[in-house]
């Protein structure tokens, strides 16, 4: 077979490292091509780089300060600018409570320690220090908070990411968070050699790497809190006062919220009456017309230094108004209903005049409404509502002509027609609006007659509104007297609902808080007011406002340590504790203290009596003289 015949074929010689290397190979891609579908690989970062002031987190950097300084006392609100501040800015709260055992035991060396240097320092003869005394107050004054549990201490740690698409970017970042808070005496440092630490401590996952803290109490603690409204101003509106929390102006428009309602609550004497005026003065001069209803004769002086219309109504007064009077409506919808929707009213009228009705009273009623106006020529028909309306005599007489229980009713109505209230309600309105300030004054109206005399001034007032549409502002002081009746506080929640579409804007003002809030009509009311003024309240009514408004314990316990004219404003979502401010003219306008009015009168009456004693003896000498020179 030859020399070659019975040779064996040579096997390849494989490497054991090249082997290794492709199963390396081949199990990383494997993990590649798990890993990229993965949602960790997917919002990952290209690259990330640290470096001992910065870290590079794909093509953006990032940089990592913390406070290590803050000022002796602190304005609430402080952080709200640094978050309002138009960057990209991480910010991580760490708060641990800590036991006030062991904070008062340390409190108490501390002050030892103190006093101990005051000493030192007078024996020596030393220069006495102020800072040193500070410390020592400070420190007395949170042994004492802590002792009786009126604060907490806690450790806080605050820490700020900031980032910038390149290191100069990074940089004019740093300044800016520099510079806010330097102005305040809070003094930042990066954290240097620790940035990956410091990223993490700002990311959300809860974990203070730094563990860089300060001490702090619940009071400085909560001035922290960084979703404060420091701030309530706008760029048009009137101003309402002073904001508490940073001397600001709260200068807002009310027609810019989702609608222009307001509720005003506080017990007598807190400065309801004189908020409201103040608002009223100020928004006349802003171009929008008032509307007033006083049942105590508080807006007459305002309303004369105005040039207003005033209207009193009584008994006695020639002021009339006709609840039959339509209104001239030019929405083609309202205008179609306009008679249904005053038969309606005036049957929430009548039942408040003459007490509940059965049905068969208000069937019969409702035919005797039709019937009365049609006598007058008047049906759905708005072409025949301008045509003279019926009065009330006019339904009386068809009440006493018609069957079942018509003479009833008209016997029940009949002291309005031709009795002892005849005459206000039951004849043709001679009442005039073109004012830019009107008031309905219903001080002299009988108590039995107040109620009524605001229902029917309110819807006069209404069918005006739905005439033309204009800026206004309607102002019903002592609400509560409405809202005690089912027919006037429906008629109230009414126009609350839809005062927006007519350009109005409705103030209630209650200090009975209690009537007011306890039935449904009353909260429904205070719903639809996207504006509210909480000035000081009694104890007995705190906790029925405090659960209406959802106020926090601070602000409950506020709600009757307010002075007259500081209280809560509501705006929206935003808050602010506001002062109320006017200048000397307008408080001459619109104060009804009675010793600020008698004082004032006084000094009147002196300045009258200074002016005739040095007018008596010029008018003495002219007399001498003229009588020399006849002779």
């Amino acid at each position: 077979m030859g020399l070659f015949g019975n040779k064996q074929p040579q096997q390849p010689q494989v490497d054991p490292q090249a082997a290794a290397q492709a199963a390396q190979n081949a199990q990383a891609e494997a993990v590649y091509r798990q890993g990229v579908v993965t949602l960790r690989d997917t919002i990952a970062p290209s690259s990330f780089e640290i470096e001992s002031n910065f870290i590079k987190i794909g093509k953006r950097y990032a940089r990592t300060l913390f406070v290590y300084g803050y000022p002796r006392t602190l304005f609430t609100g402080w952080l709200s600018p640094l978050i309002n501040l138009d960057e990209v800015i991480d910010i991580s709260m760490f708060i641990e409570p800590v036991e006030s055992r062991v904070v008062l035991e340390n409190l108490r060396k501390k002050v030892g320690q103190l006093e101990a240097s005051i000493t030192i320092n007078q024996e020596k003869g030393m220069v006495r220090d102020p800072g040193l005394e500070a410390a020592v107050q400070d420190a007395e004054e949170l042994r004492d908070a802590l002792q009786v549990g009126e604060e907490r201490f806690f450790r806080f740690g605050l820490y700020f990411t900031i980032y910038g698409k390149d290191l100069e970017e990074l940089d004019l970042v740093q300044r800016k968070v520099e510079s806010m808070l330097g102005s305040s005496l809070i003094y930042t440092k990066p954290a240097t050699i620790q940035m990956e630490q410091g990223f993490n401590s700002s990311v959300p996952i809860a974990t203070d790497l730094l563990g860089i803290s300060r001490n702090m109490n619940t009071g400085s603690l909560s001035t922290s809190f960084p979703f404060t409204t420091a701030e309530l101003s706008q760029d048009k509106g009137i101003m309402y006062g002073v904001n508490r929390h940073n001397n600001s102006l709260v200068i807002f428009d009310r027609f810019s919220l989702e609608n222009a309602n307001m509720a005003v609550f506080a017990k007598s004497g807190g400065g309801k009456s004189f908020a409201v005026k103040l608002e009223c003065l100020r928004s006349l001069m802003m171009g929008t017309e008032i509307i007033i209803i006083d049942p105590e004769n508080e807006y007459k002086t305002l309303c004369d230094a105005v040039g207003g219309g005033f209207l009193r109504l009584s008994l006695a007064s020639d002021t009339r108004i006709n609840p039959f009077d339509l209104p001239q409506t030019v929405d083609p919808e309202e205008a179609d209903n306009a008679l249904r929707a005053n038969i309606i009213m005036l049957t929430g009228l009548i039942r408040l005049m003459c007490g509940d009705l059965s049905q068969t009273e208000l069937a019969d009623l409702d035919v005797a409404l039709i019937n009365t106006y049609a006598e007058k020529g008047i049906t759905n028909d708005p072409l025949t509502h301008t045509a003279v309306p019926p009065t009330m005599t006019d339904l009386y007489n068809t009440l006493i002509s018609m069957g079942g229980t018509g003479p009833s009713i008209a016997a029940r109505l009949r002291r309005y027609v031709e009795g002892t209230f005849s005459g206000i309600f039951s004849q043709q309105s001679n009442v005039d609006l073109n004012s830019k300030f009107v008031v309905f004054n219903i001080r002299d109206l009988e108590d039995e007659m107040r109620p009524i005399g605001m229902y029917i001034t309110l819807n006069y007032i209404w069918n005006r509104v739905k005439s033309e549409k204009k800026k206004r502002i309607l102002v019903v002081d002592e609400a509560w007297q409405l809202m005690q009746y089912q027919e006037s506080a429906q008629f109230m929640f009414s126009i609350a609902k839809r005062a927006r579409k007519y350009y109005l804007g409705l103030t209630t003002i209650s200090q009975d808080v209690e009537d007011f809030l306890s039935t449904r009509l009353g909260r429904a009311v205070v719903s639809n007011s996207s504006l509210q003024l909480l000035l000081k309240q009694s104890p007995s009514a705190v906790d029925i406002v405090a659960d209406t408004f959802k106020l926090t314990s601070e602000e409950r316990n506020r709600l009757t340590q307010f002075p007259v004219g500081e209280g809560l404003f509501f705006a929206g979502l935003s808050h602010v504790i506001l002062r109320i401010l006017a200048s000397p003219t307008e408080e001459q306008l619109i104060t009804t203290n009675p010793q600020q009015l008698l004082d004032r009168e006084a000094a009147t009456q002196a300045q009258t009596l200074t002016d005739e004693l040095t007018a008596g003896p010029v008018e003495l000498a002219q007399q001498t003289d003229a009588g020399v020179a006849n002779g």
